[in-house]
């Protein structure tokens, strides 16, 4: 849920009386996650904690990483009126690493729009087995959709997300539509698995 912009402007957004983004998960990573069996889980760029404290209602054990120390308090409070578990972490996703041999059954990374290489970082914190899913604004969104980024380089194409899965099973790889009041967003959406056995 971050952008090409810096925390302090993104504390400044969640320092509001209201949510940025809405309190339920979103609608394709909700279906596609809803039914699978729980884990340890990374929800990368957590902004407001939506996702963090919806998987963690479900079971899951979450880690939820994000630049913002205002929208991860918010995230925390959020997870104390639910009364679940999510271990909250104040960092930058571009430099940030999970302790040492420390795994994950689940990489999400939702609407996070940043220069780098987390995609492909976040590929090698998976465990066997473990999914990466990750859902934003499509390159077409800009000349065909409603919102998202202005900036062409923090926008996801469908190369980028299959260079990012390098080495893992592509289960899911496409646009998805969601119709707001204001028009059509064009988002897109990958999930890509490390496999069970992998050949050395």
């Amino acid at each position: 849920m971050t952008s090409g912009h810096g925390a302090q402007e993104w504390d400044s957004r969640y320092s509001g009386p209201d949510r940025v983004w809405s309190a339920a998960p979103n609608a394709w990573v909700a279906a596609t996650i809803r039914t699978w069996f729980t884990g340890r889980a990374l929800d990368l760029g957590a902004g407001e904690g939506r996702h963090a404290v919806w998987l963690a209602s479900l079971g899951w054990q979450v880690t939820a990483v994000d630049f913002s120390p205002v929208g991860i308090e918010r995230g925390r409070r959020g997870a104390q009126e639910l009364g679940v578990e999510v271990d909250w972490v104040v960092a930058d996703v571009r430099t940030w690493e999970p302790p040492a041999g420390v795994t994950f059954d689940l990489v999400l990374l939702a609407y996070l729009h940043l220069e780098g290489d987390v995609l492909a970082r976040a590929r090698g914190w998976l465990a066997p087995g473990g999914a990466l899913v990750v859902i934003g604004h499509a390159l077409g969104n800009l000349t065909e959709g409603v919102g998202g980024p202005s900036d062409a380089r923090l926008l996801h194409t469908e190369a980028e997300y299959r260079a990012a899965s390098e080495g893992l099973l592509v289960e899911h790889l496409g646009e998805v539509v969601r119709h707001l009041p204001e028009g059509d967003a064009i988002d897109l959406a990958l999930v890509a698995r490390r496999p069970l056995s992998e050949r050395s």
